[in-house]
């Protein structure tokens, strides 16, 4: 259910945003024994080590010693808990965060923070087993397009596992997949508003008792960048950590910036009605470096923003990325176009 509203959402948007709004950044879901307080005391604190994780994008987050430490004051960062009986018995805490005490926390611990806006990342993966090539779907590899959306969610990235229809498959098969054929994939990807894709392929090469697992980006030149040995679960994990940690590193704030607070005057244009207005302004509010943002003026063309935000401008900038509503304004009556580090210009292109 959590991987079809997760595709109808991205369908939905797709005239609106690049990216998912990660509604669960805050929150842990751990199993249990019992209700007793011991059980909940010790899974809440494996819950907040893993929400670092997630919300600061390094993977090491939930090792950090000083995390370790502020863990046992697990009530001064919990907003909620609840459980989760299912019918055959099994239990499971559902454990939620105050997100400003975490944000807090993430920068006591020195540690990047990455917004609730992720890129949608498509995965296609085919299989060599027993000399026989196939593409993971649920229906071929249902366990192991669980491990994808499981590992996915608990490093808070949002992904999709392609549903390989007819609509696919008139597009991209194996062929496109393993060779990564660039244009076919990213065409494919485009009807569930992937912001990125990868292919992967997975074999047993002879005389070899580990799987190899190579992947890249769809836009990258070589596959052997990416090269991942162990059993079939290991690999298929490790990619999913390593290509949430490469995505942190592009789109989380710096932690040596994190701390310092800018204030830039953001200009906007295209805006046709103060609904316009009071829609880019939310949209604006709602960017994770943003901590506060006023409107000082406007003329016939441009409204003024002043935004206050955490990081530098190229952390605004790449916040600003993953949001179809805003575009970067080209003069089209310039001659050349320079651009600028600095440069706030944008051009508001829709809700």
């Amino acid at each position: 259910m959590s991987r079809l509203l997760i595709l109808l959402t991205a369908i939905f948007f797709s005239y609106s945003i690049k990216a998912v709004e990660v509604t669960d950044l805050y929150q842990d879901i751990l199993k249990v024994e019992d209700k007793s307080r011991d059980a909940r005391l010790s899974a809440s604190r494996a819950a907040l080590l893993n929400v670092l994780v997630k919300v600061s994008g390094d993977p090491n987050a939930d090792q950090n010693a000083l995390a370790k430490q502020r863990s046992k004051d697990i009530s001064d960062y919990m907003l909620k808990f609840e459980y989760d009986e299912k019918a055959d018995g099994t239990l499971k805490l559902v454990v939620k965060f105050e997100a400003n005490k975490i944000n807090a926390l993430i920068k006591e611990l020195n540690l990047p923070l990455w917004g609730t806006r992720r890129p949608l990342v498509a995965i296609w993966l085919a299989i060599e087993d027993n000399w026989r090539r196939e593409l993971v779907t649920q229906e071929s590899y249902p366990q192991l397009e669980q491990l994808i959306y499981d590992t996915a969610a608990r490093r808070g990235l949002p992904v999709v596992v392609p549903l390989l229809d007819l609509q696919d498959r008139a597009i991209v098969g194996i062929p496109e997949v393993w060779g990564n054929f660039s244009e076919p994939v990213e065409q494919a990807s485009s009807r569930y508003t992937a912001e990125r894709s990868i292919t992967a392929r997975l074999y047993k090469p002879e005389s070899n008792d580990n799987w190899v697992l190579d992947w890249r980006f769809t836009n990258d030149d070589l596959f052997e960048a990416n090269r991942l040995t162990g059993d079939k679960q290991q690999t298929i994990a490790l990619m999913i950590d390593t290509l949430a940690a490469g995505l942190a590193a592009e789109y989380a704030v710096d932690p040596s910036s994190v701390n310092s607070l800018t204030r830039a005057i953001f200009k906007l244009k295209g805006t046709q009605s103060f609904v316009d207005i009071e829609l880019a302004k939310r949209r604006l509010e709602s960017l994770s470096v943003v901590t506060d943002l006023v409107i000082r003026s406007r003329d016939k063309e441009t409204i003024y923003f002043e935004v206050s935000h955490t990081g530098s401008v190229k952390d605004f900038k790449k916040a600003l990325e993953l949001d179809r509503a805003f575009e970067a304004f080209v003069d089209p009556r310039a001659f050349y176009h320079i651009t600028s580090q600095n440069n706030l210009e944008y051009i508001w292109v829709g809700k």
